[in-house]
């Protein structure tokens, strides 16, 4: 069976907001076969952001794992992401999902892997998916050389993505944080 391609998530944080935002394109082989799928969400009482790039029934058996982790750990970004990676890495049926996840908070950011990475990034950008080294590249310059706020670099740079990436369309969704919110 061909696989599956098109997901495009960005994440940026800048002063009191962090911003994801998602593709909505699903590629079958060299044919589209959605255009509105919803990769990004809201979760613990709307205080995180997750994106998820991968196998669609992987990506949400992690997606459901995660929230476990936050309600047991009350909301705690940090904790809950190191105890995911170190079950979804040890765990015999987890470690062969297929999946990557971005995850944010007010405070924090990361990128969570199977094969245990939990990756702070340097910058307050990351992004992943086919389309995400376009969207990494497009944000960092925005970061770096405008005033943009998190939302605003989010949309412009998701726009120059599914400009250029044929696995990347231009419906795109956003969510966003702001501290205090």
């Amino acid at each position: 069976m061909e696989k599956m391609h098109a997901t495009t998530i960005l994440c940026v944080k800048r002063d009191d907001s962090v911003c994801m935002a998602g593709d909505g394109q699903v590629t079958l082989s060299n044919i589209v076969i959605k255009h509105t799928a919803r990769k990004i969400r809201k979760i613990y009482k709307d205080s995180v952001l997750v994106g998820f790039a991968g196998a669609v029934a992987d990506a949400f058996a992690l997606l459901e794992r995660f929230e476990e982790k936050l309600n047991k750990y009350s909301g705690d970004l940090q904790r809950a992401s190191y105890e995911l990676a170190k079950e979804w890495r040890t765990d015999k049926i987890l470690r062969r999902l297929e999946a990557m996840m971005i995850v944010a908070d007010k405070n924090d950011l990361f990128l969570l892997s199977g094969s245990g990475e939990v990756i702070k990034p340097d910058e307050p950008i990351v992004a992943i998916g086919s389309g995400g080294p376009y969207a990494y590249a497009a944000a960092r310059a925005l970061y770096e050389n405008t005033d943009l706020n998190s939302r605003k670099i989010c949309e412009s740079a998701m726009k120059i993505t599914s400009d250029i990436c044929i696995y990347t369309n231009s419906n795109i969704i956003i969510e966003e944080i702001q501290s205090g919110k």
